[in-house]
Order: structure tokens, then sequence, then C-alpha cells
């Protein structure tokens, strides 16, 4: 248990630069309190406690505002980061070295039973909001934008944004942590992409009306 907190420490000096001293992190952050709420709850699930299991998990939730169900598993060095509203589902699979932000959703889509929410790869980041849901795949090293909302399954070394999520950026290049303000925006590219081509169509209407006037 202390190495493990010992590392969860490690972990968010390491992500987050706000954080001043190990008595701060101990006190002041809902992340950090959240997974070893979900250690226990975990354990009790998996012992088949599942109504105490329920109810530290449901304590967790309301002294951090994050809802981790104590049927996911969490790799190792998970960090929430603020962690307001996040949500993770029973059958959530977290690998190590996993971000994720604020309003994140780790959820499933409908009622079915069995395996209904994501899994997740390491190495992942996941923005401010995003709604990552059903039983689906996200490979090593994947950045998710903010507010994205991803229904399919993601190949690793991506990154995927928008809603629905769609991946804009693959294989070939190296891995960064998520910088929020400098994601590709598809949707941005496509307006320019076509006010280009409008400008482009408009010349070329210009010159054949010169060309007729000449005439």
């Amino acid at each position: 248990m202390f190495s493990f907190i010992r590392e969860q420490v490690e972990t968010i000096f390491r992500e987050d630069p706000a954080a001043k001293s190990v008595l701060e992190v101990v006190l002041c952050y809902p992340g950090f309190h959240a997974v070893l709420f979900h250690r226990l709850s975990h354990t009790l699930y998996r012992a088949r406690w599942f109504s105490l299991a329920r109810v530290v998990g449901a304590f967790g939730r309301f002294v951090t505002g994050i809802e981790i169900h104590p049927g996911a598993t969490i790799g190792r060095r998970f960090f929430i980061d603020h962690g307001m509203g996040v949500v993770i589902g029973e059958t959530t699979e977290i690998g190590d070295d996993v971000l994720i932000y604020q309003g994140v959703t780790l959820g499933g889509t409908g009622k079915e039973k069995g395996k209904r929410h994501p899994s997740i790869g390491n190495h992942v980041v996941i923005g401010t909001g995003a709604k990552v849901l059903g039983n689906i795949t996200i490979g090593d090293h994947v950045k998710v934008g903010a507010g994205s909302v991803v229904v399919r399954s993601v190949p690793e070394d991506s990154t995927v944004v928008g809603v629905p999520g769609r991946v804009v950026r693959t294989h070939g290049e190296p891995y960064e942590e998520l910088e929020h303000g400098k994601l590709p925006d598809p949707e941005a590219q496509a307006i320019d992409d076509l006010s280009q081509r409008i400008d482009q169509l408009e010349e070329l209407v210009r010159q054949l009306s010169e060309q007729r006037v000449g005439r």
C-alpha cells in the first residue's frame, strides 16, 4: 500500500506542475483520493462483497465528485487531473500511465450485459469533457481531444477529435503530451479547404467572363 501511494504521488508530481508538496497532494487532490477509494472498493468487489464495495465507491464519489465503479480495472500510475464529474463504468479496463481530465466519461451505450465499457490502453491522454462510450478499444499512446465523443475503436499512436470522434493523426509521428490548444480541427480544416475552392472557382469564373467580354 505504501509503495502504491508513493507511486501515485510521484505520478502527480510528474503530470501536474501545480503540485508543490507531498502534503498538498495527499490532502488536496481529489484524483489521488478517488484512486485510493477505488483500490479499496475494487478489492471488496473482487472478494464478492458487492454491496460494501458500492458503499465505499459511493462515499468516494461524495467526497471527490469522481464516480468509479468498483468493478472497473485500473492500471498503475493512473492520474485524474482535477476530476470533478469523471464517471468510469463497471467493465472499464484502463492500462498503465493513463491521464484523464475533469468531466470525462468512460461509459456504456445501453442496457446490454457483459463487457459494455471501453478498454483504454497504456499512455493514453483523454481531454476535458471527452466521452468514450461502449465496448471499444482505445490503443496505446492515443490522445483524445477535449469534448470529443468516441464511439468506435481507435488504433494506437493516434489522435482523435470531434463529435463523433475522428482519427486525425496516426502512426509515424512522435508521441507528445496532449496540448488542448494545438489539436487538429478537421471541421475547421474542411471549411478552410471549401473556402479556398470557392475562391478558386470565383477567380476562374471572373477570368472566363473577361475572356468572353474581350471577344
